[in-house]
């Protein structure tokens, strides 16, 4: 077997140089660091980097980009989109598709934002998750962590030193000067969506000078977003990565990686310019990049315990849940990127079915069974939700139908012993069994199951991974 040493100079010389690897326009004075550790360094980077990019990616799609197919609206503009995702809507890998979104992506720049929620029906579960641009999830509106009782809210930029407005009932902090808040309401059936739309219609996200009606300060300096696209990505990553810091104020647990970074030309304080790099030098950051990307599909290939096939995690979190476990967080991102804490919807996942095979549409039926009893334990509710294996994306289907959630029971079919069987597959297992027809690929299948708001006492999937309920096992089939 080759060493690392010796891979990392045999592809060197054979790596492809991408549009990246423009003619450079002159030699750095400072010295580079070396084959083996640009290589290293990159490969680091690379793990640190990938949620800011991925982050990246998805704002300027849905908030630069008027031509992307994606948008959702200029910043601090609240986007209610009282639809479920389809087939149709391919920025976000891996997106829910039983909780309707409104999205407001925060320029923290100028000013805060102040969130408003309105009253909710305690039934109806709802939740505003604030993701960050490193994607920590620092904190949470919602059914579960502040109630269903109206309120205001303040979210600010990482260096706002204000004073907190009279009757905000609690004030958030985002790490980041951007930030995503995501609103998912429950949509118990397709004859709700009214209902849905009436509690969008409550919620509410401006400036704080318009919440207080008074003058808006200053606007903050406008930004020339490099045009992002996920081809470019793969070849200019720490161009994107190198832009999306300046908004990342450091963290104490970042010292170590971003001084690495800027040996390779990435971040304040940078030795030399990425762009003027040799041939040779950008041959190492690329071969540093593809050893990253090799490692952050291996974790998430390996992330939590295996439950009759299924991959257990409690992946997302804050910046205290991470630590400065970089590839941890980078595992979450490309997992499912804006995932929520586990104690507010806890994912097992599969490509795989209970004997270790892997899941393939265009080979087999499968089902999932449920015992009597034993759906999994929630406080709200839960989803089995159906993806492309190749690309994580919701698949077209002839019934229009990407999962089967607990709102769903009532229409499904159950067994004689009180079981309820879901029939996993590309073509219709029969109109006497369509009714718990869960649409497949013909290719490889990704499923992930979601439990919202899961109970903390036995049963109960948490803590993740090491849980009292464990999830059934898919089983092949002719």
């Amino acid at each position: 077997m080759l060493s690392k040493r010796h891979f990392l100079k045999s592809a060197a010389l054979a790596v492809p140089l991408g549009a990246s690897l423009r003619t450079p326009r002159a030699q750095p004075a400072a010295p580079r660091p070396g084959l083996i550790k640009a290589a290293e360094i990159a490969e680091e980077g690379f793990i640190f980097g990938l949620p800011l990019v991925m982050n990246y990616g998805v704002m300027y799609e849905f908030s630069v980009d008027r031509t992307s197919g994606q948008y959702k609206g200029p910043f601090n503009s609240l986007f209610n989109d009282a639809q479920v995702f389809t087939y149709k809507d391919t920025a976000v890998p891996t997106p829910n598709s039983d909780t309707p979104y409104s999205m407001f992506w925060a320029d923290l720049r100028a000013e805060p934002i102040v969130v408003s929620v309105p009253a909710v029906d305690p039934k109806r579960y709802y939740s505003v998750q604030l993701c960050d641009g490193s994607t920590y999830n620092y904190g949470y509106i919602g059914s579960r962590a502040t109630g269903s009782e109206a309120g205001d809210y303040l979210v600010v930029g990482p260096d706002w030193k204000g004073e907190t407005p009279p009757g905000m009932r609690k004030v958030f902090r985002s790490g980041t000067q951007f930030s995503l808040l995501i609103f998912r309401t429950q949509l118990f059936d397709a004859s709700d969506i009214d209902g849905v739309k009436k509690v969008q219609a409550g919620y509410k996200a401006q400036p704080l000078s318009s919440f207080l009606k008074r003058p808006a300060p200053a606007p903050a300096p406008a930004i020339d977003f490099p045009k992002f696209s996920k081809e470019l990505a793969k070849l200019e990553f720490f161009e994107f990565l190198d832009f999306a810091l300046q908004f990342v104020p450091p963290a104490p647990n970042e010292a170590a990686i971003r001084a690495r970074l800027a040996s390779i030309g990435v971040g304040p304080g940078k030795t030399f310019n990425f762009r003027d790099l040799s041939l040779e030098d950008k041959a190492e950051v690329l071969i540093g990049l593809k050893l990253g990307d090799r490692k952050v599909d291996e974790a998430v290939a390996n992330a939590g315990a295996r439950v009759n096939g299924w991959q257990v995690s409690g992946l997302p979190g804050d910046s205290a849940h991470y630590n400065g476990n970089w590839l941890m967080r980078a595992t979450a991102a490309r997992a499912g990127i804006y995932g929520n804490d586990p104690e507010e919807a806890t994912y097992p996942l599969t490509r795989n079915d209970a004997n270790g095979g892997t899941l393939d549409g265009s080979a087999h039926n499968y089902t999932l069974t449920f015992a009597a009893g034993d759906l999994p334990p929630v406080n709200s509710f839960w989803s089995l939700t159906m993806y492309d294996g190749k690309t994580q994306l919701l698949i077209e289907n002839p019934i229009g139908r990407y999962l089967i959630n607990s709102p769903m029971l009532p229409s499904l079919k159950t067994n004689p012993d009180g079981s309820v069987t879901l029939y996993i597959q590309n073509k219709s297992p029969g109109a006497d069994k369509e009714a718990n027809w869960l649409p497949a690929p013909n290719g490889p299948i990704y499923l992930v199951m979601r439990l919202y708001w899961p109970k903390t006492t036995p049963p109960s999937i948490l803590p993740a991974g090491s849980g009292t309920w464990r999830p059934p096992g898919v089983v092949a089939r002719s």
